[in-house]
């Protein structure tokens, strides 16, 4: 072999071991590709879940970035809570906890609006329930209420009401609703303690109330029914089925919301932990501290 032939094996030789090594080199892993590892996946769903009985397609992360969606911008970013009706001191702490979740959960200013009073519903919009107490219509509160009084610095506003509340005539009752095309929903606090919210049940009431919030605003932020893994923004029929699906957003909802909200994920989870923490639910303390746990 002459000079100039081994050179170019040489080279050539290099240039291999150079692609070789730089390609066995481990990527460092996203924030949401470390935490996927917690994702936890989705059972068959059984007859009577919201999965059941509804055909939904699955949002990739692409199908989020095309669709029409509301995005937090300067002077249009606080979440505002529009209280409405007469509560005790025990909802009043549970609105006021909510808030500081949500203020968490988006990591955005959130804010408690002066409370309204039952009598801003007129009779026309009332009935009596089949189990005998009071209900309002939803959309009367959004279409007549809340919409015509959403501040002009409001990413989105969510009224919270103790009354009970119902969609339509042939319905029962229904936790929420919510326009996301203008960023208002409501949602009632009277199921997730049956109409009497007590001291021994105001951890499970506060986290339903949680759940569905956050729920509701994440739809108005762009996310669809969650078909991931167990996730907050899984689509719920019953508060056995809330109650089973995490506060915890899955990595891919998570995914979503960040490129809408440009925060810290590190410090969200921290301020997560913190406020599970001091109101000692463990569950969703637990799940904070295995994703936390991947970041070390």
């Amino acid at each position: 072999m002459n000079l100039e032939k081994y050179k170019f094996s040489l080279i050539t030789l290099y240039v291999i071991l150079f692609i070789f090594f730089f390609s066995c080199q481990k990527k460092d892993k996203t924030y949401f590709e470390t935490i996927a590892i917690n994702d936890v996946k989705l059972s068959t769903p059984k007859s009577g879940s919201w999965r059941y009985n509804h055909d939904e397609k699955f949002q990739q992360f692409l199908d989020f970035q095309k669709s029409k969606k509301i995005t937090p911008k300067p002077g249009k970013n606080t979440i505002y809570l529009q209280p409405i009706g007469e509560f005790n001191e025990l909802q009043k702490k549970e609105i006021v906890l909510t808030k500081e979740y949500l203020r968490v959960y988006f990591q955005l200013d959130t804010k408690i609006l002066p409370v309204l009073p039952n009598t801003i519903f007129p009779k026309s919009v009332k009935r009596v329930s089949k189990e005998g107490h009071e209900q309002v219509l939803a959309g009367y509160a959004l279409d007549s209420i809340l919409i015509k009084r959403k501040p002009k610095d409001a990413v989105v506003l969510m009224g919270i009401t103790e009354k009970d509340l119902f969609p339509r005539p042939e319905w029962n009752y229904v936790f929420g609703l919510a326009s996301y095309e203008n960023g208002v929903g409501v949602t009632s606090i009277y199921r997730f303690a049956n109409g009497n919210l007590t001291d021994s049940n105001f951890n499970d009431s506060l986290v339903r109330l949680m759940k569905i919030s956050s729920h509701e605003i994440g739809h108005m932020f762009g996310i669809s029914h969650c078909l991931n893994a167990n996730c907050v923004m899984n689509g719920t029929n019953s508060l056995t089925e809330t109650d089973y699906h995490f506060a915890r957003a899955c990595s891919l909802c998570q995914m979503k919301l960040n490129s809408s909200i440009k925060y810290n994920n590190r410090k969200r989870l921290s301020e997560l932990k913190i406020f599970f923490e001091k109101l000692h639910l463990n569950t969703e303390l637990y799940l904070i501290q295995q994703d936390l746990k991947l970041l070390q």
